[in-house]
């Protein structure tokens, strides 16, 4: 089975996290943030991924501290459960439209951390939720994951629309990029031989 459970504890959060790569797309997600308990059900519905994720952070000063972390965590919980890669695609990309918005992820399992983040978000908040936190979240994710991740917009002007085609695509070409090729199964994705 290739899950990933991380407990992550620190002065301004406290976190559990389950993931399971070849789920259902199951969730019970409680982060003490309305906006991305929906974000993160969209992406582990869209990557078929079974997520739980409770998050007790410090909402009191600000949302940063548990987007952040949940972020490190998700992040961790990916590299863990892939283990040494072997037989996975490696790659995956997703061209996704939500309404007028239209979002393009793409995504390299290299062992490399790189986040290219391109993303025009017109307002600071969706509800009670900093958009800029979007970018930190991924951010995080990308370097707990190793992976390279681009996120960019390619048009867009609801903010609301855009972050949620950019969960939603995310979730997609992650699921793509950890499938298990059945036709190089028992390899590792490199010319090196590691990841």
């Amino acid at each position: 089975m290739r899950q990933a459970q991380i407990n992550r504890k620190t002065a301004e959060t406290d976190i559990s996290l389950f993931l399971e790569l070849d789920g259902s797309g199951k969730s019970e997600i409680d982060t003490g943030m309305g906006f991305m308990n929906h974000m993160l059900t969209l992406f582990a519905s869209h990557g078929r991924f079974d997520l739980k994720v409770s998050c007790k952070g410090d909402l009191d000063v600000d949302c940063h501290h548990s987007a952040e972390d949940i972020g490190i965590a998700l992040g961790k919980a990916f590299k863990d459960a892939l283990g040494d890669k072997r037989g996975i695609h490696r790659y995956g990309d997703t061209v996704l439209p939500m309404d007028e918005s239209l979002i393009l992820t793409a995504v390299d399992f290299s062992g490399r951390a790189c986040l290219v983040y391109d993303m025009d978000i017109p307002s600071e908040k969706v509800g009670e939720f900093d958009t800029e936190l979007v970018e930190e979240f991924w951010l995080a994710f990308s370097r707990q994951a190793e992976c390279a991740l681009h996120i960019r917009m390619l048009t867009g002007r609801n903010s609301h629309h855009i972050i949620e085609g950019c969960f939603k695509s995310a979730g997609r070409s992650l699921r793509e990029a950890v499938a298990i090729d059945k036709e190089f199964a028992n390899e590792i994705p490199s010319t090196k031989g590691v990841l």
